[in-house]
């Protein structure tokens, strides 16, 4: 009989189909359960805060506060909650500001089954995990250090600021989803303009599908700028 304590997951993603996917996943890994689901970064936040949990698989890209933003106010609310964000993107900007943030792992979405399930177990256990892609890119970026992307130069909160404006979300909806003032925000975004070499929102946008922060494909997995940006 396998005594060990089942470790009980919250999966936070914006698409169905993701979790249903996950969850067919999680419920033939002995040990596993899936103890809650949320759509967006706030909402994950709240059912963590009311579900006794372990891990918490996270996607970066949701509307609202997103991935990075969610993971800060996570493991401040829920310090012993262990991370593991679980996405599309392996763009090399996003794994070390999250696992500043206080993430415990980073996988793609291309990763296996049995990836996954060992991920859980990995940071459930207080290990970091990162997949070997992840950990290559990571590797490749300090043994280069050239700072290639712009978007390097960003704070965490500046990068989740620009990929928030570079998505199309409101200034006024910005401050209202980051508890900041609306002048503290076009603060942050007039910064990122000037770090960022660009002019206006349009440009950051642009500038962030060009970097694979974000994408302009109707087929990819969060676009609701496309319609802006094909106007350009």
């Amino acid at each position: 009989m396998d005594n060990r304590k089942t470790i009980k997951v919250i999966l936070v993603d914006d698409h169905d189909l993701v979790r249903t996917g996950i969850k067919l996943i999680l419920q033939d890994a002995p040990g596993i359960t899936v103890a809650g689901e949320a759509s967006t970064g706030e909402d994950a936040i709240k059912l963590a805060k009311e579900t006794p949990h372990d891990v918490i698989l996270l996607d970066i890209m949701m509307p609202g506060i997103g991935g990075l933003g969610a993971t800060g106010r996570l493991k401040r609310s829920c310090p012993d909650s262990k991370i593991l964000i679980v996405t599309i993107c392996n763009n090399d900007n996003f794994p070390s500001k999250l696992l500043q943030a206080g993430a415990s792992g980073y996988i793609t979405k291309g990763a296996s089954q049995q990836e996954i399930v060992q991920a859980i177990r990995a940071v459930h256990t207080g290990q970091l995990y990162l997949s070997q892609d992840i950990a290559n890119l990571l590797a490749v970026k300090h043994l280069s250090d050239k700072g290639d992307s712009p978007f390097d130069l960003l704070s965490e909160r500046e990068l989740q600021v620009s990929l928030m404006i570079a998505t199309g979300v409101k200034v006024q909806d910005i401050s209202t989803m980051l508890h900041l003032s609306p002048k503290t925000v076009n603060s942050y975004r007039y910064r990122v303009f000037e770090k960022t070499g660009v002019e206006n929102d349009v440009s950051l946008a642009l500038l962030a599908i060009r970097h694979g922060l974000i994408s302009n494909d109707k087929d990819g997995e969060f676009d609701p700028y496309s319609e802006k940006l094909e106007s350009v």
